[in-house]
This record gives C-alpha cells, structure tokens and sequence, in this order.
C-alpha cells in the first residue's frame, strides 16, 4: 500500500431518515490516500444506502460527506469531479465496442482525448480486446471495461460496489491483484462485497455496519488481533477439566451448550471438546495442571479468528448482503 496521510474521502456523523425510521444513524469513517478500504454489513445494515450518499445519488438527513475536502452536498461538481464510481453492474453499451464506449463516456468530461482511453485501457489490461464489441466480453472484462469508464475522469477515489460478484474464482483472484495493483499506483478505493475472505486478502482497512450503525472501523489485522485467538482441547474426563479450568478466572471456557452465543468463531461439537479464551503463554501451564490431576489431553489447537468470525461477532450472525 501506498497510503499518505490525506483524507481522500470523509463521512461524518451521517443519518439518513426515510418517514420515521432512521436508516443512518451517524456514522463516520475516513479512507485515505493510496488505501483499499473494504465496508462490509448484512442484510438491512444501510450499507447500499451509505453508497448512495457517498456519490451524491441521495441526500442525508444530517452530516457531511466530503471528497478531497469538498462536500458532496454544497459543492458537487467539484467533489465528484475526484470520484469514479461503479455502483451494482457497470451499464455498457453492447452493440459498441469496448473502445466506443469509452469514448461516449469520454465525450461528457473535460480534457478527455484518445491519449486518455489508451491510457485507462493499458491500466486495466484491455489491450487486445478493446475493439471487440462488449456482447462478446466475458463478465470480468465487463467489470474491466466499467473500471475504465470510471478512470477516465482521473479520480483520486474509486468506489466498487461488490467487483467480485459472479466472477468464477480465477476473475476474482485477477480482480483482487488488479485492485491492489491501481492501489500500489496512488488510487484510492473503496470496495463493497459479501466476500469476507476476499476483503481481507484484498483490504487495508475496513468498516463493519450493522443496524444503520458503524461497529468497528480500523486495519483487518488489528481488528481479527482484538478479537482474540480461541485454543480448543480435546480432554477426558471433561467435568474435572471444566473443573480446573474454572479456579483461573482469566481463562473462559465455552462448551457446546454455550459455544454459539458466545465465542463466536468456534462451536465444538465433540463431548470431549472445550474451548477456552485464555492467552496462548498460559497453555502450558494449563497443560500441566490437567496431566497432574490425571485428566487426558489427547489434542490441543490455537485457532485465530479470521474477519468472518469478527463480522458475525459483532453484527450478532448477521447475513451478509
């Protein structure tokens, strides 16, 4: 990543109220220069609205987004002016080539020429398919084709609602390297998707919402960091390890009754199986305390969380859009 210092994009206390409902309820995040910012949220969570407001498609009740200092509100042209945006599917023309569309698109902007499309087009690989007409293209060179449309204007924000969607998992390994690729050049982004696993390949930093509120914003490791890691032991007879386990009050014990609710990431299923919350230096020691009382350590796992166990902990098992 090639992050600077400088706010790209900030959202601050943002609401938006639809009747009676607030679907927004003050959120706040920025995403900085040279960054992959992902933002994740389940079903319902205000995630599509929030994108919404970014690009000034609709207003918010209260607050303000700005672009590189400007606010989308007051100032449109101006803040836009440093945004390229795809939002759901990128609408192209069929019957034109990938070539022709850029270059309606490029008709509707300032100091726009063929130099630019040849740039945009080497930028996202189109080289040898740019004249073919788009009905012939395969989805992810859409999806290429759409990101050129959205850099011709030079944007210092590129905002990807859901890029990976309906690529087979080979376009979705070449859209993420081509992400991270435009981020490794200066560009900005901010990226939506319902792909955990690839959020946290492909993301500097992200923002979980849930119930038209912002949970948690910051680095994916620090965040999965946080969370805690879970070492899960496989012991016999289980009531005198529960036993022992409970005079350390440090250490937390989750069985299958309780594993659900309330360690998130890890269900054990087996009768012999416990999971503990407790600091991998103490393992050991623990260890010990069960071969002296005689009880039987036959396996002993650390598992770190991963954003998907981080998702559903704090969004209480929310689906995800």
């Amino acid at each position: 990543m090639v992050r600077s210092e400088s706010v790209v994009m900030s959202v601050q206390n943002v609401k938006k109220r639809i009747g009676n409902k607030e679907i927004i309820k003050g959120i706040s995040f920025e995403v900085y220069g040279g960054e992959i910012f992902g933002f994740l949220g389940p079903n319902g969570s205000g995630k599509t609205t929030t994108i919404r407001m970014l690009v000034g498609l609709i207003k918010p009740t209260s607050g303000r987004v700005e672009m590189c200092g400007y606010d989308v509100e007051k100032h449109h042209n101006e803040a836009l002016a440093h945004v390229g945006c795809i939002v759901e599917n990128p609408e192209m023309y069929p019957y034109l080539t990938g070539w022709e569309n850029l270059e309606h698109f490029a008709r509707m902007l300032d100091d726009v020429g063929e130099d630019r499309i040849q740039e945009v087009v080497n930028t996202v690989g189109m080289d040898a398919r740019i004249h073919d007409k788009v009905k012939t293209y395969s989805l992810g060179m859409r999806q290429r084709l759409g990101i050129a449309q959205a850099l011709l204007g030079r944007p210092k924000l590129l905002i990807l609602d859901e890029p990976t969607n309906g690529l087979d998992p080979q376009g979705i390994k070449e859209m993420r390297h081509f992400i991270r690729k435009l981020a490794e050049g200066g560009l900005s982004l901010f990226v939506s998707s319902h792909l955990l696993s690839e959020i946290q390949q492909m993301c500097d930093r992200v923002a979980i919402i849930s119930h038209g509120e912002v949970m948690q914003v910051g680095k994916v490791e620090d965040l999965i960091a946080a969370a805690g890691s879970r070492v899960i032991w496989k012991v016999a007879p289980i009531d005198q390890a529960i036993a022992i386990i409970e005079q350390d009050e440090s250490i937390q014990v989750f069985q299958s009754t309780n594993a659900q609710s309330e360690s998130h990431f890890v269900s054990p299923v087996d009768p012999q199986e416990l999971v503990t919350a407790m600091n991998t230096e103490d393992v050991a020691g623990l260890n010990a305390k069960f071969i002296q009382a005689g009880v039987q350590v036959f396996a002993i796992e650390t598992r770190n969380p991963t954003l998907e166990d981080l998702f559903l902990s704090v969004t209480e098992g929310g689906s995800i859009e």
